[in-house]
């Protein structure tokens, strides 16, 4: 069944953190593990697992995060402050996925808000490999068959119609959509089996699911074999985002 997150109960876990390039944020887990909050000596979740991670960032006003890469699949979703990622001016809403393997970056921080952003995973990483380091770059390079594969929508205009796909869909499922309704009106989204799981983020409004109000900045993840998202418009109507993670190689 789908895991879901409400954004007042993340709160909780709101936390400083800084990374190893010297930028400093705030962190807020919402599913999952990541390395600012695993206890020392706790083994990491094999890397072919379906380990859905999801935190919040607020990088600093007026920092850089230097360019980088995972060794998952990942969605980023900007959702408050504005700046730079790589070559994309991102504000609220951008969507931005990279490959596994895929540098990116680097990203810049506008010097009054700061930017704000997803990170979105449906494996376990253990965090990210600068491309300021030779043996970083090096282990890139060494990756067979390693392609880039990076893809952005936004920054999105006001929406105008009920739903609209942002990315895709690629041939092995990568996709992003969004939802915008009305109070009341019924979300059903597309079968997850098509792809490797989804997340779905209320960016405005709430929504009602497995009988919970979500507010926004909450989010859910769709497992691949479970059914298709179902959830209910709230009082203020919603925006939503979902994005399907794509399928993997057999």
């Amino acid at each position: 069944m789908p895991l879901i997150a409400s954004a007042d109960t993340a709160r909780a876990n709101r936390r400083r953190g800084t990374a190893a390039d010297g930028v400093s944020f705030w962190h807020t887990l919402y599913l999952g593990t990541s390395r600012y909050n695993m206890p020392p000596g706790t083994p990491d979740p094999a890397a072919d697992a379906l380990f859905p991670m999801a935190f919040l960032v607020e990088q600093d006003p007026g920092s850089t995060a230097q360019s980088h890469f995972h060794q998952q699949d990942q969605f980023q979703l900007v959702v408050g402050g504005s700046g730079t990622l790589g070559l994309h001016d991102v504000r609220p809403v951008t969507v931005h996925f990279t490959g596994a393997h895929t540098a990116y970056g680097p990203i810049k921080a506008s010097t009054d808000k700061g930017v704000w952003y997803f990170t979105l995973r449906n494996g376990f990483d253990p965090g990210a490999k600068f491309m300021t380091k030779p043996e970083n770059r090096a282990e890139l390079r060494a990756i067979p068959g390693r392609r880039h594969r990076e893809a952005v929508a936004g920054p999105l205009a006001p929406p105008t119609v009920p739903t609209e796909t942002l990315l895709g869909p690629e041939p092995d499922g990568m996709s992003a959509w969004r939802y915008a309704l009305p109070p009341g009106a019924r979300i059903t989204g597309p079968d997850p089996a098509t792809g490797r799981g989804q997340y779905w983020v209320v960016t405005s409004g709430d929504l009602l699911c497995g009988g919970e109000a979500l507010p926004r900045l909450s989010c859910a993840f769709v497992y691949p074999d479970d059914a298709p998202f179902d959830a209910v418009a709230g009082t203020d109507g919603v925006e939503v985002i979902a994005m399907q993670f794509p399928l993997r190689p057999h």
